[in-house]
């Protein structure tokens, strides 16, 4: 089987000699009236926010303890890159050739002789500048701690939702444990104000319930335990109470409650208003 063999493009001599390429075409040579200043490109290899972050860089990379700082190789590095900061930048330097007078104050205190007094007396020339190094790395594994947080407008963005129609409070129902709950409530007072009493009683539910309906006549609510008269002793208490169940069969009367476990109100339901 012969296979279709593709051979490399040749490239041709006047492309191998180009200089650069204009809209894919081959330059031979540079314009003569081309002009590249010399500050046309600048390239910074490290960053730093100031003389102690410069200093922090140049401890961790020489692998120095930063409460033994060896000073002479220190002061010479950061001159090196000071100096290479005057050539570019003389105003950002500034801060920087503040610290390079401190740094060779400290070298030369390290250098030079005392007596064995006062070097005795003397404190660690280096301890201040060790203090600030110290109290600057700790803020700035503050910061980088800080910047892992998630950030609004740079992690998620805040997103808000218009509801437009109205939010109505459902209000919790009337169970019939609530009512027998308040039911013995009711007899538990009853049983306290209660007096011995022998006869017999003739007692009507509908007289119950229209006296019940006169007294939620203005359609307000009314308490529900205030519906029950305790004079009338347990007897009477029970015919009101069926009277009262007797009126929500009805749908005469509506039982309701703010919340659960609140006191029971009860209230004329509508229509029966004007019925009545």
């Amino acid at each position: 089987m012969n296979l279709p063999l593709e051979l490399a493009p040749v490239e041709s001599p006047e492309e191998k000699e180009a200089v650069a390429r204009l809209y894919g075409e081959p330059l031979l040579e540079l314009p003569k009236d081309l002009y590249i200043p010399p500050d046309a490109l600048e390239v910074f290899l490290e960053a730093f926010e100031g003389p102690l972050d410069l200093l922090l860089y140049l401890i961790r990379k020489a692998n120095l303890n930063i409460l033994d700082i060896q000073m002479a190789p220190l002061t010479g590095q950061y001159l090196e890159y000071v100096e290479v900061m005057r050539a570019t930048n003389l105003e950002l330097a500034a801060e920087y050739l503040l610290m390079a007078a401190m740094l060779l104050e400290i070298k030369s205190r390290m250098l030079l002789p005392r007596p064995a007094r006062e070097a005795e007396e003397e404190l660690d020339p280096r301890a201040e500048l060790v203090r600030r190094l110290l109290e600057y790395e700790q803020m700035k594994m503050a910061a980088a701690r800080l910047d892992t947080l998630p950030r609004a407008e740079r992690d998620f963005e805040w997103i808000s939702v218009f509801v437009a129609e109205k939010v109505v409070e459902r209000l919790p129902e009337v169970s019939l444990h609530d009512l027998q709950v308040a039911w013995l409530r009711i007899m538990k007072k009853a049983r306290l104000t209660q007096h011995h009493r022998v006869g017999r009683e003739q007692l009507s539910v509908r007289e119950h319930m229209t006296a019940i309906l006169r007294k939620l006549g203005d359609g307000a609510f009314v308490v529900f335990d205030t519906l029950f008269d305790h004079a009338l002793g347990p007897a009477g208490l029970v015919v009101s109470f069926l009277a009262v169940l007797e009126l929500v069969k009805e749908k005469l009367v509506h039982v309701t409650q703010n919340e659960a476990f609140a006191p029971i109100y009860v209230k004329l339901a509508d229509g029966s208003r004007d019925d009545a």
